[in-house]
């Protein structure tokens, strides 16, 4: 089972930024959008390349290399070239600091 990882704490992440973190070997991307926290692989499933660095639009992030773009909500592709969809993770806040955890291998 997978421990929760900290992130940052919350008022470090306002609305627009992101970072990513190390769990368990898995590089994951969290986003504060809107006020709310989101976390997606940090891999495009076009050719796993990151995404970190990728243009953010309302809720939505553009792969850097090839303009895949991605659901941060929900991780679906939304158009070529990736079809499948980023996968992602539960997020909290946990005495005022964000955390995430990979769940998948549970």
């Amino acid at each position: 089972m997978s421990d929760w990882v900290d992130v940052a704490a919350a008022d470090e992440l306002p609305p627009g930024a992101r970072r990513v973190v190390d769990a368990d070997g898995v590089q994951i991307l969290v986003i504060n959008l809107d006020g709310g926290f989101y976390a997606l692989e940090n891999v495009c499933t076009h050719e796993a390349t990151p995404i970190d660095e990728g243009d953010i639009h309302g809720d939505e992030i553009t792969c850097p290399r090839h303009g895949a773009r991605f659901c941060i909500r929900t991780g679906e592709a939304l158009c070529a070239p990736a079809y499948e969809p980023i996968p992602t993770f539960p997020v909290r806040i946990s005495a005022g600091i964000v955390q995430v955890r990979d769940p998948r291998f549970d």
